[in-house]
């Protein structure tokens, strides 16, 4: 399978305690994907304080939010039962944030894809006892990973945490693009009934062309759950050609030139890492390739996807539809073009807030995964093969670009 990593040794050995600062929803300190978490862990003893995105109510009633402040991916009992401290806030924006003031002294950062605390180069020098970097869920865009290896900072990330919840995400958000479902609910809501206003836009996933920009584990998940729909074809567009035993399992035919391969899709979605070379993938110029009336699907990363150019193919009704849960700023700003983009019948819109990867199932999974990272960490063990994005001085992947 593509953007597997290669194994690495035992890590540097660690002097305990540590300070641990987790940009999430608690004062712990990491930060993770989604909910967002930082942890900073620090060879002397301090203040308790985490950056992660607030859980509110929900996080209260419902102890499985484990990505959230209050929830603090569960392992604040074990980590204070060591010594260390652990810091846990939703403070990321700005010098005076707790992620700026904690990060120069942190030996270990936990962040979130849902609610990244952007580890920059800047930081990255500020950060002179900074070791480890954890990503609480998968892609670790959110750090400056180049800066990391010259550094000698460590990134991993809990790689398959939230494979499968990705995938039914985009199975879902390709349905109710095709199924024009949006403005059919909608249109129940207002107490309305016109099935044909409905239904004239409304189409069959059976016999169309559907691609991923994409085969790694989610793309090729995504693959797996198109067969039962009997689509025309599946096509996948990436850097390497899958093994052939997993190609010929989904029956997917690869395309290596891009415009030609979204310019034979019906249905188009998109699970690829960002880094340089995916930043503005699918901008105007490759949106003039995209069939006439053709769907979008971005769970990936919003930046990925020109979101002026996709809103303006939306109003001209070169692109029927647009669906993720991604956006190119978290929290999405309340005027951002894609929260009320449609297409030239009202509707096309499936954009839902960064939530594809964070269901109660995943949030067990990585969490779970970043204690064993860091038990690993604290106790010289080998860390496995597929979570490490960057080891001590070089990449151990391919996934961000490296070729």
């Amino acid at each position: 399978m593509p953007y597997l990593p290669i194994a690495v040794g035992p890590l540097t050995p660690r002097t305990p305690p540590i300070k641990i600062l987790n940009f999430h929803q608690h004062k712990v300190s990491f930060s993770t994907h989604f909910p967002n978490y930082t942890y900073f862990f620090n060879p002397q003893k301090s203040s308790h304080e985490a950056i992660l995105y607030k859980g509110g109510n929900a996080a209260t009633s419902e102890p499985r939010l484990l990505g959230t402040t209050e929830n603090q991916l569960g392992i604040r009992k074990w980590l204070e039962s060591q010594g260390h401290e652990y810091i846990v806030s939703d403070s990321k924006e700005g010098a005076d944030s707790d992620f700026q003031k904690h990060i120069v002294d942190a030996e270990i950062l936990i962040t979130t894809p849902f609610h990244p605390g952007y580890l920059t180069a800047d930081l990255i020098a500020k950060a002179k006892n900074l070791k480890l970097c954890v990503t609480a869920g998968v892609g670790s865009d959110h750090i400056d990973l180049n800066a990391a290896v010259k550094s000698g900072i460590q990134v991993l990330e809990v790689s398959g945490s939230n494979v499968v919840s990705v995938a039914e995400h985009v199975m879902m958000s390709i349905l109710l693009l095709v199924r024009n479902f949006v403005p059919a609910h909608e249109m129940i809501e207002r107490g309305d009934w016109m099935v044909s206003d409905i239904a004239r836009n409304a189409f069959d996933l059976e016999g169309k062309v559907v691609g991923t920009i994409g085969a790694g584990r989610i793309g090729y998940r995504v693959l797996q759950r198109l067969i039962p729909f009997d689509c025309k074809e599946l096509l996948y567009y990436d850097y390497a050609p899958l093994p052939e035993a997993a190609a010929k399992a989904v029956n997917a035919r690869r395309v290596e030139d891009l415009k030609e391969f979204v310019s034979q899709c019906d249905v188009v979605t998109v699970n690829c890492p960002l880094h340089e070379g995916t930043l503005g993938l699918v901008n105007t110029e490759l949106l003039k390739h995209f069939k006439k009336g053709s769907w979008l699907v971005n769970t990936a990363r919003g930046a990925i996807c020109d979101k002026d150019a996709v809103a303006a193919a939306l109003a001209s009704g070169h692109l029927n539809g647009y669906a993720g849960d991604v956006w190119n700023v978290q929290p999405a700003p309340k005027d951002h073009v894609l929260r009320t983009a449609k297409n030239v019948l009202g509707g096309g819109n499936g954009m839902v807030p960064h939530y594809s990867g964070t269901t109660l199932d995943a949030q067990a999974r990585y969490a779970s995964g970043t204690k064993s990272i860091i038990e690993n960490y604290l106790s010289n063990k080998a860390q496995e093969p597929q979570n490490i994005i960057v080891g001590i001085g070089k990449y151990e992947t391919k996934a961000y670009g490296q070729r």
